[in-house]
Order: C-alpha cells, then sequence, then structure tokens
C-alpha cells in the first residue's frame, strides 16, 4: 500500500506557497498539512484561517488544519468556511475534548486529537471511539526541523491495537528511516516537513519516502 504523504507548509515562504503548493500536488501527495501556531501554545506564531483559505484556493487536494493553539474551540467555524476537511486539536489544549471533537464535527469536519510526546494515550482514551484520526506527536510542537523521538511510536502501537480502523498520523522528524519506522509501528499518514527541501526536487523527496516505505511508483 502506498502511504499516504501529508506535507506541512511550515518551513516554505508562507509569502510563496503556490510553488511548492503545486509541486506538492504535481508529486502525487494525498493531502496539505497546515502547522497553526498561536504563540501560546507553543512559542512561534505562524498564521491563521486566511492561509488556509488561499491554500485551498491553490491546490485541488484536501486540506487539514493542525492547531497548536489555546482555546481550539473558537476558530473551528473560521477553518470550516475556509474550506479545511479536518481539523486537528490537542488534548492538552481543552478540557472539554468530547465537546470539541462533537463541536469539530457539527462544523462538517472530520475531527483529529494530538497528543504530544509527554501526553500518554491514556489522555484520549475517552473519545478515542470518537475522532477520525489521532495525531502523534514525533517532536515537540512548534518548530521544524527537530529531532524524531523513536519513544513516540509506543503510543502508535498501543493506538493501532486499540483501534485498528482508525488514522493515526505522525509529525516530526519524518524522513526516509523514521517514516518505515513509524510504519512498522502502525501510522498510515505521515507529515512531512524540512526533508521535502533535501532533496533535488519535492517529486525526488516524496519517492524516496515512499520507496523507504517499500512502495516503488
Amino acid at each position: 500500500m502506498r502511504p499516504a504523504i501529508a506535507p506541512s507548509v511550515l518551513t516554505f515562504p508562507h509569502a510563496d506557497l503556490k510553488g511548492p503548493l503545486l509541486a506538492m500536488q504535481d508529486a502525487g501527495v494525498d493531502l496539505i498539512h497546515l502547522d497553526v501556531m498561536d504563540g501560546q501554545f507553543v512559542p512561534p506564531i505562524t498564521f491563521g484561517d486566511g492561509l488556509a483559505k488561499s491554500v485551498v484556493g491553490i491546490v485541488d487536494l484536501p486540506v487539514e488544519a493542525h492547531l497548536m493553539i489555546e482555546t481550539p474551540e473558537k476558530q473551528i467555524d473560521a477553518f470550516a468556511k475556509a474550506g479545511c476537511f479536518r481539523l486537528i486539536a490537542h488534548v492538552e489544549a481543552t478540557v472539554h475534548s468530547h465537546r470539541l471533537m462533537q463541536q469539530i464535527k457539527d462544523a462538517g469536519m472530520e475531527a483529529g486529537i494530538a497528543i504530544n510526546p509527554g501526553t500518554p494515550v491514556e489522555a484520549i482514551m475517552p473519545i478515542l471511539t470518537l475522532v477520525d484520526l489521532v495525531l502523534v506527536m514525533t517532536v515537540n510542537p512548534g518548530y521544524g526541523g527537530q529531532k524524531f523521538l523513536p519513544e513516540c511510536l509506543e503510543k502508535v502501537q498501543k493506538i493501532r491495537h486499540l483501534r485498528p480502523e482508525v488514522f493515526i498520523e505522525v509529525d516530526g522528524g519524518i524522513e526516509p528511516l523514521t517514516i518505515k519506522r513509524a510504519q512498522d509501528a502502525g501510522a498510515n499518514l505521515f507529515v512531512v516537513g524540512s526533508y521535502l527541501q533535501k532533496p533535488a526536487s519535492i517529486q525526488e523527496a516524496v519517492e524516496v519516502l515512499e520507496k523507504s516505505c517499500g512502495y516503488v511508483r
């Protein structure tokens, strides 16, 4: 099975994303991943629903938003109107995760829950049957280019055992060696950021990642 690649635009110049986005689309990726940061839940500030709307208008691909923000419930409608098909919020950012997932679904989007490296799987157990996707952070959120944390793969294995059919996404330090380890642990969706700029082209980067998972076009 071909691995599902979700490029992050975090490390690309936000003022000129059209070229990279179209290159990602031409490379055959599955969706675009947007890292939304507010300077509170994580140190950096990135972008909001305005950029999400622009990305949706450029590519013929699904766009998901990963909210690394405080009070994510206040931004649900904005990202739904921007055209995102899925919204991912952190369990650490809310005391009402059940209600938050329901609000996302009520807005017409798929609901994803994310957990940080220091958060145990037990934190999402009460809502595991409600979500469409679980995002396991394999770095501490906030900055691109960090080193992959292999200990996080134990959580991927546990979630896959508890809910075999759910999408499990991993985000952080994904490159040819780590994508294979994440796949073997049970992940089936891979957020890729800085590695996309290391080979000669985005196309080549995607093909190398796919080959690492045993898929050759």
